[in-house]
Order: structure tokens, then C-alpha cells, then sequence
């Protein structure tokens, strides 16, 4: 596959000197298919047959940069006891569902990456949530790094706030999209995606990032321009032309799921773009860039490194601190457009950051 990042420079400073590897597509059928069953043994195991499974499928000296608290963690035993015992406990009945599934190679780098929902009855309390003793569908995303069958580094985002949401809580300000369970690719085949086409691939992921860099244009750091007026300049946007007219961005529990352009620009874009002027997507850089047929996917860890100026994004006190952001970005590109966007941020982590921690708020309401 041709390497584009000459023409993006949201990649990681690493060194140069890498042998770059062009993934064969049927290689990276393989891989999907042998990752998602493994993670849905460890989903679905018991914590008798825990040790086992993932001695089998993870590097002994493995990483797992998780969302807030977990955060990052390294080797078997600390995956084990801080992510894979609390929500089994948590959930006994735990199983995987996975609404997207593709792979791919970045610079020296093989991944299989998910959206899935770890299903279960919440009957023991997790990260101090008290239990409600019904269904509770943890919205996952996922990058793996693998070699040689196994899982060297991963990356992992659950939504932290939507599961509180689903606990019956809700300790943060209102979300201005809408509320609830994302859905898989319109097109039906999000799972079982068994792309062939190379050249599909780099397209797919070539609109993506073409669309990405077009986000540089900041009609919010104009001078005299008000909040009417930036609008408006976002809605001519050169991002226009790369989103489908029924477009769906699916953003996390917190912000909610908008339609359309003047959904995402209302919804999520222009508070967000009011909040963080001074952002730079290039600073820090994606640790994964892959496409796999229709699909594709960026992201960063972390992605952006701003300061948090107004309380338009979320809603809360500007306190003029610097932030970082665990950001990652899934596409499905349909009929030569980007029609769905599934974007997990951790929110809670960015929250902290800000001397805010939502697992405290819920037992103070």
C-alpha cells in the first residue's frame, strides 16, 4: 500500500529508520478473525480459566492504555487485576459484541480494532458505581497492536459515563446531542468485513484524513467574528464537501450522537472549537492510521493537547487548563462520502484533568 503520511503529519515523531509493512488483505482477514474470537473467550471466560487465556494471547511485558482511572498499565498480571477481575466480578455474565471489526498496518505496525459492547448484569459495584442488578452495555473501542498472535500493546476506551448514565446516574451537565446506544455500520457488514481491495482501503483512508486536515481551517480564531458568524463559517466549511448530506457522528456520553452537518457543527463542533482555540492535531500525533475497505480509523494517545478556555464544550467552568485528549476515530465511507463517524473520547479522563472526577460526584447527588 502507497504511504501517505507524507501528505499528514498527524503520525507520531517516531524514528524513520522503520521497515514499513505492507499488510497482505487476506493476512489481515486472519487476524480479525483470530482476535475477535480470542477476545470473546476473554470476555466470556471464567476467572478460573482467566490466567490461562491470557498468558496464551498477550506478551508477558504487554501495555494497555486504558481509560480513566485504569489509565495505562503494563504486564499480564496488572491486565488481569485492574481491568479483566473488576468487571467480571462486576458482571458475572459478561459477553462480547462486537458492532465493527477491521485491521490493518501502520508504518511498522499490525492492529485488529473493535467498537463492541461488553454486555452484562451490573450485580457488584464497578469503579464505585453501585450496582442496579440489570443489563448494562459497555460501549468499547478498541486498537490492538499485535505479533506473532499475540497482543503487545493496546489501546482500549470504554465509556465510562455512559455506563454511570445506564446506573441511573448522571453527574455532569446535560449532553446538547442526543443520548444512547451506538449502532453498527448502516451497511450491515461491520463484523464480518472481508475486504480484498487494497486500493479500497487506501482510498477509504485517504478521505478520512483529507477531511481530518481540513479541520486546521479555524473560522473560530478570526478576529470580530461571533458565535453566529463562526457557525455559519463552519457550515461552508471545507469539510463540507467530504461529509454524506445524512451523515451520523456518534460522539461519547457526555456530548451525544448528532445528525447531519448542523447536527455535528451544533451539537459538538462549535463548542468545541469555542472551548479549545488554540488545539494543534499535529503536535503529538496518531498511533494508528489504518483502512480496511469502506472503514477506516485514526487515533491518538493522545490526540490533542489543548487548553480547556470557555464552558461551551461540556459546560463547566473555563479554567484555562491544559488538557490532554484519548481520542480515536472509526469511518465508514458510503457512496464516495464519510457517513458514519464513531468517535469515543474519554471524558472522564479530560474531566480530572480539570479537577473534576465523576465518580465522586455520583454519590454526592
Amino acid at each position: 500500500m502507497t504511504d501517505i503520511n507524507n501528505d499528514f503529519k498527524t503520525m507520531q515523531k517516531n524514528n524513520t529508520n522503520f521497515i514499513h509493512i505492507d499488510l497482505d488483505p487476506k493476512q489481515n482477514i486472519k487476524n480479525k478473525k483470530y482476535f475477535k474470537n480470542l477476545l470473546n473467550k476473554i470476555a466470556e471466560t471464567s476467572l478460573e480459566n482467566l490466567d490461562e487465556l491470557l498468558a496464551n494471547f498477550y506478551h508477558n511485558e504487554a501495555e494497555l492504555n486504558a481509560f480513566y482511572p485504569i489509565n495505562e498499565i503494563k504486564g499480564i498480571d496488572e491486565i488481569k487485576n485492574k481491568l479483566w477481575v473488576p468487571l467480571k466480578k462486576s458482571f458475572p455474565d459478561l459477553e462480547r459484541r462486537n458492532n465493527l471489526v477491521i485491521g490493518g498496518s501502520f508504518q511498522d505496525k499490525v492492529f485488529v480494532s473493535f467498537i463492541s459492547h461488553l454486555t452484562g448484569t451490573f450485580v457488584n459495584q464497578w469503579l464505585g458505581v453501585p450496582p442496579t442488578h440489570k443489563t448494562i452495555y459497555l460501549r468499547t473501542c478498541e486498537a490492538h497492536q499485535i505479533t506473532n498472535n499475540k497482543i503487545i500493546k493496546s489501546y482500549i476506551l470504554i465509556d465510562t459515563i455512559d455506563f454511570i448514565r445506564q446506573a441511573g446516574h448522571w453527574p455532569i451537565n446535560k449532553s446538547i446531542g442526543a443520548e444512547g446506544m451506538w449502532p453498527s455500520p448502516i451497511t450491515g457488514d461491520g463484523e464480518n468485513n472481508e475486504n480484498l481491495d487494497k486500493d479500497l482501503s487506501l482510498k477509504s483512508l485517504h478521505l478520512d484524513l483529507t477531511m481530518q486536515k481540513s479541520l486546521d481551517i479555524k473560522p473560530e480564531k478570526e478576529p470580530g467574528l461571533n458565535k453566529d458568524q463562526i457557525r455559519e463559517k463552519l457550515m461552508n466549511h471545507p469539510q463540507k464537501k467530504y461529509w454524506h448530506p445524512k451523515m451520523m457522528w456518534y460522539g461519547p456520553s457526555g456530548i451525544g450522537t448528532a445528525r447531519g452537518l448542523s447536527g455535528f457543527v451544533d451539537h459538538h463542533q462549535l463548542p468545541f472549537r469555542l472551548t479549545f482555540k488554540e488545539r494543534d492535531y499535529n503536535t503529538i500525533g496518531h498511533y494508528i492510521r489504518i483502512g480496511d475497505g469502506k472503514f477506516s480509523m485514526t487515533g491518538g494517545w493522545h490526540s490533542i493537547k489543548s487548553k480547556y478556555e470557555t464552558n461551551d464544550w461540556l459546560g463547566f467552568e473555563a479554567k484555562d487548563k491544559m488538557v490532554e485528549m484519548r481520542v480515536m476515530d472509526f469511518y465508514l465511507n458510503h457512496e464516495g462520502l464519510i457517513r458514519e463517524n464513531w468517535v469515543p473520547i474519554d471524558i472522564a479522563h479530560i474531566l480530572h484533568q480539570l479537577g473534576i472526577d465523576i465518580f465522586k460526584l455520583i454519590h454526592k447527588k
